[in-house]
């Protein structure tokens, strides 16, 4: 996709292929009502209100529609666009977007309409971004952070300090003007108070990335212990099904089974694995080795422990947990055959939940400590969830921990602008203040057609 093709007037069903009662079917571009026009018994001649018409070919009528025509700039695009509301027959579809190409218009590309908008000035680049993210999401959270994107987040914040620092970095080169005058337009302790801020703006946020992209793409949450401990039983009672294979016999599960679970709007993606132990069957050895790489993967990590052994057994797995910065609960099951001064040192707490899987007692409890161990008091704030902002925030640390160190040093203006003008850069990035058509293409191809 290129931008140099917007004066293209462009059409696409807006609504998901299939058969339902209603499609949309979106026409945006300088000659939007006019390529409508012979089509619509009667066209609109009022913005922004539906109007009831014929969708014509000729003499043939294809269907009764409701027409909305959005005069340019207040539209989602920021061009003139008509929206043509039909029955949600294929045929229908397909006739009404193969008319109005055969007059004139062309069938849009994944994502070039919100594209548009954000050529036009509707959006941000981050804010374009989030509309993705809008479509995709299925759950309260998943929601609640597109919508926060959406309506600005982080990114207004970035681009007014990209405004300051920049209008400081302009002055630093100024200073190169009158380098043999010895003269200083900027003064030194502000800009470091201002780089302060950036630095500790974007660290916090490279550092809710983890938590963000979990919350976007779902929790992974790692069921691990030894063998027997109920991992599989405790998978069943939390989806209320028999995914996963009982047996008394140890090491039945040989390989990793993924689940999705909402609980209280989050999405967890349970994944149940092998028993972990010294084992010379090289099959059951290959599912203990993907256990270990689902500790590595996960967000969250369930320790399953046998109220019936020693508990402490298993602070070992607690303690890797913790050397590899996972949260962890750990879970002491099968609590209905033994009373809780049985079960070794550990103490009921946040941390630690007694259950009976098999009888699917302290599961609610179990759910809830999940939740409140994952949203771990950042959940209300802007969470990181792109990864490509990601990539662009730590270049721009980089930048100005490198701009820091220079202006401390007291480097000559020219090479600590140097490091600003490569942060500047990356901002610019996020926010779309600096953009080109392969970063644009690869963003918006990510799109569905029609939005």
């Amino acid at each position: 996709m290129t931008t140099t093709r917007n004066s293209d007037t462009i059409v696409a069903i807006a609504t998901p292929s299939g058969v339902g009662g209603i499609a949309v079917v979106r026409l945006s571009g300088p000659s939007a009502a006019a390529i409508a026009r012979p089509h619509l018994e009667p066209m609109p001649t009022e913005a922004r209100r539906a109007t009831f018409a014929l969708f014509t070919e000729g003499e043939t009528t294809i269907d009764e529609v409701v027409v909305t025509l959005f005069s340019a700039p207040h539209s989602y695009t920021g061009e003139e666009t008509v929206e043509i509301s039909c029955h949600g027959s294929r045929y229908v579809q397909q006739a009404i977007l193969q008319c109005l190409i055969d007059s004139g218009a062309r069938l849009a590309e994944p994502g070039e309409f919100t594209m548009r908008a954000f050529l036009n000035g509707r959006l941000n680049l981050s804010q374009a971004e989030a509309v993705a993210d809008l479509i995709d999401a299925t759950t309260p959270v998943q929601h609640r952070l597109a919508v926060s994107q959406l309506r600005g987040g982080y990114a207004d914040e970035l681009r007014t300090l990209r405004g300051q620092l920049l209008d400081l970095t302009s002055l630093l080169e100024l200073e190169l003007d009158f380098s043999q005058e010895d003269v200083e337009f900027v003064d030194r302790s502000t800009l470091l108070d201002l780089i302060a801020k950036m630095r500790n703006r974007i660290y916090y946020l490279c550092g809710s990335f983890e938590d963000g992209n979990a919350l976007k793409q779902g929790i992974r949450v790692a069921i691990v212990g030894e063998p027997n401990a109920g991992k599989s039983t405790l998978l069943n009672a939390l989806l209320q099904d028999d995914r996963a294979i009982v047996s008394p016999i140890a090491g039945t599960t040989r390989d990793t089974i993924e689940e999705l679970l909402t609980i209280g709007g989050l999405t967890f993606r349970l994944i149940d694995t092998a028993g972990l132990r010294h084992s010379d069957n090289p099959i059951e050895q290959l599912g203990i080795d993907r256990s270990r790489q689902a500790i590595e993967k996960a967000d969250m990590v369930l320790v399953v422990a046998d109220s019936q052994t020693n508990v402490d057994d298993t602070e070992w797995l607690l303690e890797e947990c913790s050397y590899r910065g996972k949260k962890s609960l750990l879970v002491v099951n099968k609590a209905d055959l033994c009373h809780p001064p049985e079960y070794g040192n550990i103490s009921p707490g946040s941390s630690c939940y007694y259950i009976s899987a098999q009888q699917g007692k302290g599961l609610d409890e179990l759910k809830q400590g999940m939740v409140e161990q994952f949203r771990g008091g950042r959940y209300d704030d802007v969470l990181l969830t792109n990864a490509r902002h990601r990539d662009a925030l730590q270049h721009i640390g980089t930048a100005l921990d490198q701009a820091t160190a220079g202006l401390e040093q007291q480097l000559p203006a020219d090479l600590v602008a140097v490091d600003l003008r490569d942060a500047l850069y990356h901002l610019g990035t996020i926010t779309g203040d600096v953009t080109n058509d392969e970063l644009l293409g690869n963003i918006f191809s990510r799109f569905c057609v029609g939005k």
